[in-house]
């Protein structure tokens, strides 16, 4: 029997006939099933077997139960109704208990963590709630949902093969990104006014990050974007992702995998660039560091010329000092930090402690 906990509702392993009540009151009021019978004209059998809970009460059954005993149709139908939730929940249960294991694959410790299921042990009462967080019925319409999404991934997500992807975490953070989507409202999609707000964007990284994530998520709703960050999952290598819930809104996901403010705001115009571009509606685009797939190279170069004007990117590695690097990046008005972390790509310099400690880290607040 489940035990009963804080902000938990009780619910008994066995299911109560409404028969069982039925008989009861017959009983009170001097009354067989046969006599039941012919007051409801109905057969002594369907009497038998609705007390014994094998035959339902219909609608018209309650009507007559009403007119014979005296209690309202509604009584009856509830009664009807809750014993049949209830042994459907017993049937669900052992339906969940054969799907247990699955729960190795997923990352429940994670989604426990953050708050999104409370049950600790490896349970069906686990396994309700994880199918709860996927909004979804059952273990065989996670695998059915997960497999038309997975085929949806940009090809550069499905081939990359320089990091291992864990389906169940990959899944789980995708999931999050939904979740959080769903509660930014947007107005309906515009082209024109998401080009605007990513260029108004650019200006933003020079900010610290309590400074421009508020003013990127209005933005970027008012052009039809929801604007969603979300803690990095174990076992997904991912910087971030973006995909379309309706023709009229779009969403982009990020986390702080790296935590570096370069890779952040490359990330983020990488995901604007496929918005930008046009490309494709029904895809699921991937930014994992993985650039197999024309689409992904057309996003990766939208990033970085935007970030810094192709005319300018042939300087940067001959900048010498913190200071040149500083008036560079003054210069085209964007954070020193991005240009510290293209000058140590450009140049293969990543020993420099100088650029190092010109990359501001992003981290985590504590909601």
């Amino acid at each position: 029997m489940p035990a009963s906990g804080p902000n938990k509702v009780y619910e008994p392993d066995y299911a109560v006939p409404p028969g069982e009540t039925l008989g009861e009151i017959i009983e009170g009021l001097g009354m067989d099933q046969r006599e039941l019978s012919l007051r409801l004209g109905m057969a002594p059998k369907t009497i038998n077997q609705i007390i014994h809970g094998k035959a339902p009460i219909t609608h018209e059954t309650a009507i007559g139960l009403e007119r014979v005993t005296g209690a309202p149709a509604s009584f009856w139908l509830n009664r009807e109704s809750i014993y049949r939730e209830r042994l459907a929940r017993i049937e669900e249960t052992k339906r969940l208990e054969e799907a247990v294991d699955w729960l190795k694959e997923l990352p429940t410790a994670e989604l426990r963590s953050r708050g999104y299921v409370t049950v600790k042990s490896r349970s069906p009462e686990l396994l309700g709630e994880v199918l709860s967080f996927f909004g979804v019925s059952s273990r065989e319409a996670w695998e059915e949902y997960w497999r038309q999404f997975r085929g949806k991934c940009s090809i550069a997500a499905r081939q990359s093969t320089r990091h291992s992807t864990k389906d169940g975490a990959l899944a789980a953070w995708i999931r999050l990104g939904e979740l959080e989507a769903q509660n930014v409202q947007c107005k309906p999609f515009s082209q024109d006014f998401f080009r605007k707000a990513v260029k108004e964007i650019r200006a933003f990284t020079t900010l610290s990050p309590d400074a421009f994530v508020p003013r990127m998520r209005e933005i970027c709703a008012n052009s039809g974007v929801a604007f969603v960050l979300v803690p990095e999952m174990p076992g997904v290598p991912w910087h971030g992702a973006c995909w379309w819930t309706s023709p009229t809104k779009a969403v982009i996901m990020l986390n702080l995998r790296g935590r570096s403010e370069d890779q952040f705001w490359f990330s983020f115009f990488h995901e604007a660039g496929h918005i930008v571009k046009q490309h494709s509606k029904k895809t699921v685009f991937i930014q994992d560091g993985a650039a197999d797939d024309l689409l992904e190279k057309e996003a990766n170069r939208f990033a970085e010329s935007f970030l810094i004007p192709d005319e300018r990117m042939a300087k940067i590695p001959v900048l010498k000092t913190k200071g040149d690097l500083i008036r560079f990046a003054e210069s085209i008005a964007i954070s020193p930090g991005i240009v510290a972390g293209q000058y140590q790509r450009l140049t293969g310099h990543y020993n420099y402690r100088w650029l190092h400690a010109m990359i501001r880290k992003f981290e985590w607040a504590e909601r």
